[in-house]
């Protein structure tokens, strides 16, 4: 019975989680909106996470340039930087990093705070008080992240490219006009829909997992 019941908490923890996702996007569009708890969780989540966030971005474009020029200089690799940086920060590397990043700031801080409040009965007492815990506290968090994580890798790619370019320029002798012809003529719709895809998709993980754990806070 044991090794049954080991086998079956996955799907108990994805059946749960796919609960929650559907009573956070029902509750997400019915009435009353709480629009100064979303921008509390907006400024928290994504303000908040811009200078670390921008931070990474920008010395990994930089890296990525450096090390792919001097790893491949025979084959004249630094002529193809902004191809390079561009494609690689926008379609994978920025969306990643970005949401490692903003994950590790507030994921846990989400769980923590939330699991809090259900450890000293604050969750009941809004039980008792006939409103909806998920409209209260999960909905706010998981809508702030799904708008900010978005805006945050717009951001962190453009200061990605940026360092880039800022390499091709002062340490490989490219001109910035060739670097930045480069980008234009290398980045499509497609690349730029692709990474800020994906940073939706991660924003969702991080808001969903952060608040299906706190309700199982103890101690």
């Amino acid at each position: 019975m044991a090794n049954a019941g080991a086998a079956t908490e996955p799907l108990r923890r994805v059946g749960q989680l796919s609960m929650l996702t559907a009573q956070a996007f029902v509750a997400m569009v019915a009435p009353p909106y709480r629009v100064s708890m979303w921008v509390r969780q907006a400024e928290q989540i994504g303000v908040r996470s811009l200078l670390v966030a921008g931070i990474t971005t920008t010395f990994t474009g930089m890296v990525l340039a450096l090390q792919t020029a001097y790893s491949l200089p025979s084959l004249g690799v630094k002529f193809y930087v902004g191809t390079l940086v561009s494609k690689s920060v926008v379609r994978e590397l920025g969306p990643v990093l970005t949401a490692l990043i903003v994950g590790g700031r507030i994921g846990a801080g989400m769980t923590a705070e939330l699991g809090t409040m259900k450890v000293t009965e604050q969750v009941d007492a809004l039980r008792s008080m006939a409103s909806d815990p998920v409209k209260e506290l999960v909905v706010p968090r998981l809508l702030a992240t799904l708008v900010m994580l978005p805006a945050l890798t717009v951001i962190g790619d453009l200061l990605g490219i940026l360092g880039g370019l800022v390499v091709a320029v002062f340490q490989l002798n490219v001109t910035a006009p060739f670097y930045l012809n480069q980008v234009f003529d290398a980045l499509t719709i497609g690349d730029v829909c692709s990474g800020i895809g994906k940073s939706f998709f991660f924003a969702y993980f991080i808001a969903i997992i952060g608040c299906y754990k706190a309700p199982h806070a103890r101690g």
